[in-house]
């Protein structure tokens, strides 16, 4: 196993405090909480536990910031430049965010950073481009009851406000940075609510927004449970839009917070993504295609091809294939460079996965290869391929958010097969595999996703917009569709005779 950088283990062993109005301080109650290694269940680090004082004292801060001349009258450029600083320094401090991603969240390093580390600085240089062109428009008026006036009409796209941000643990860096970089463009303030089981990253990130020049308050950022932190955040009223990721059935409590000052919200939630195998597909790119859409981040990733339909001509040869792949697969340390899977994050979540997998064999699936934890330290389940499933079983109907794949044949491409895909009550992702671009196409169309992937999976750029239908959310995260969630338009009418 590769050793942590001398960066990295001190910044480990130094104490983690709340970042609030531009300084590091302990929580008004003065609890902290363990930070685990998922990979050993050894504790690394113990952290501040912020509650319903300490959001309040940051988002009283970020009310402040939004205010003040610092922010409030920097320049589109100037903001741009500021934001394009962060992206450079993620760059510069890539090793000791990666081994932070490895340690924390259990992920192998080297994907930790090849992945969310290079793309959590291509958003924040993405986002800062976008600071010099948020502008309204001129609208000329026509106004029946007064045919003789004259007015000259603008917009102004203006910063949402206050905004309460809330990350899940999967993909720590970069869920702070998805967030994070959209709000800055259009002006907003922010208190940023980490996962309490993987806090590390955003941490360190939060140094590093202040080296870059960021004026105080501007990012709060609150390490704390959701019960607590998370609720209050999402119910302060002080607050004016809410951005969360997580599981659908937090996301609507969210939306129940939200409702006392009618606050803003976004939600990137759930996802049981089908994936289709057509029988005309490319089975050498197919099957390792079909592999990485479920076994990418441990399974632990929304918008994983959980559901592997194949048609029934090809159905056995993908399926040995994908198995196949799932048995070489090298479970280990994130911090080791040879690993190509890590752990679960956390106890919890491996008692779910294997939760899940008890309930599909009792219910008749079949496990081609893996169906259980691995034993010894730490939270790893293996690479799982069920087969003999069918659409009513939990484990093809309910997020598993593990490296599970549920496997079904189908006959044609058909209305049967739609349904069967759409099916779920979410709608984030989708695959398609075959040769036949114009049957690509067709189906695209036909299935209920934010994003569909076509003889590819888990392509993810920062000009993308991501997000759901149905139960999977409300608006869009990256892109251009992002900033219209972080900002208000404003009608200006005026009488010029």
């Amino acid at each position: 196993m590769a050793e942590l950088s001398s960066k990295t283990v001190e910044f480990i062993r130094s104490p983690k405090q709340l970042l609030i109005n531009g300084r590091w301080e302990n929580a008004v109650s003065g609890k902290t909480f363990p930070v685990t290694n998922p990979a050993t269940a050894e504790i690394i680090a113990h952290v501040a536990e912020g509650d319903q004082a300490d959001v309040d004292k940051a988002v009283r801060a970020a009310r402040q910031a939004l205010e003040s001349r610092a922010w409030a009258n920097i320049t589109p450029s100037d903001r741009g430049k500021l934001i394009w600083r962060i992206g450079d320094l993620i760059l510069q401090h890539a090793d000791e965010l990666a081994e932070l991603e490895a340690l924390d969240n259990g992920k192998p390093v080297t994907v930790a950073r090849s992945a969310d580390v290079a793309l959590a600085a291509d958003i924040f240089h993405y986002m800062a481009g976008w600071a010099t062109k948020l502008h309204g428009l001129t609208i000329p008026l026509s106004v029946p009851y007064l045919p003789d006036a004259n007015f000259h009409c603008y917009t102004r796209l203006e910063p949402v406000g206050v905004v309460g941000q809330i990350i899940p643990w999967n993909f720590p860096l970069l869920m702070a940075a998805w967030k994070l970089s959209p709000a800055l463009t259009t002006g907003c303030t922010v208190v940023l609510k980490v996962a309490e089981e993987t806090p590390l990253s955003a941490i360190r990130l939060g140094e590093l927004l202040l080296e870059a020049g960021l004026p105080d308050g501007v990012v709060n950022i609150i390490t704390g449970f959701g019960e607590t932190a998370g609720a209050a955040l999402a119910a302060h009223p002080l607050v004016d839009k809410i951005a969360f990721t997580g599981s659908t059935e937090v996301g609507k409590l969210v939306v129940k917070a939200a409702a006392g000052n009618l606050k803003k919200v976004t939600l990137e939630l759930g996802g049981k993504s089908p994936n289709i195998v057509l029988k005309d597909a490319d089975l050498d790119v197919a099957i390792p295609g079909a592999a990485h859409a479920i076994f990418f981040n441990h399974g632990q990733c929304c918008i994983a091809g959980s559901r592997l339909y194949v048609a029934k001509e090809i159905f056995d040869e993908v399926i040995e294939g994908v198995a196949e792949i799932a048995e070489k697969i090298k479970l280990g340390p994130g911090l080791d460079p040879q690993t190509e899977m890590g752990p679960m994050v956390s106890d919890l979540q491996l008692n779910r996965v294997c939760g899940y997998l008890q309930s599909g064999l009792q219910e008749g699936a079949k496990a081609v290869c893996g169906g259980r934890k691995r034993l010894g330290a730490g939270y790893f389940v293996e690479p799982t391929v069920l087969v003999d499933t069918t659409p009513q079983m939990k484990v093809v109907q309910e997020e598993i958010f593990g490296p599970v794949v549920t496997a079904m044949p189908f006959k044609a491409m058909d209305e049967q097969l739609i349904r069967q895909a759409n099916d779920t009550i979410y709608g984030l992702g989708a695959g398609i595999w075959t040769r036949d671009l114009g049957k690509a196409h067709r189906l695209a169309n036909q299935l209920q996703a934010g994003s569909v992937w076509i003889n590819c999976y888990n392509i993810f750029d920062a000009a993308l917009p991501f997000g759901g239908y149905k139960q999977s959310g409300w608006g869009r995260e990256m892109g251009s569709a992002v900033l219209e969630h972080y900002t208000q338009a404003k009608a200006v009418t005026v009488n010029i005779g």
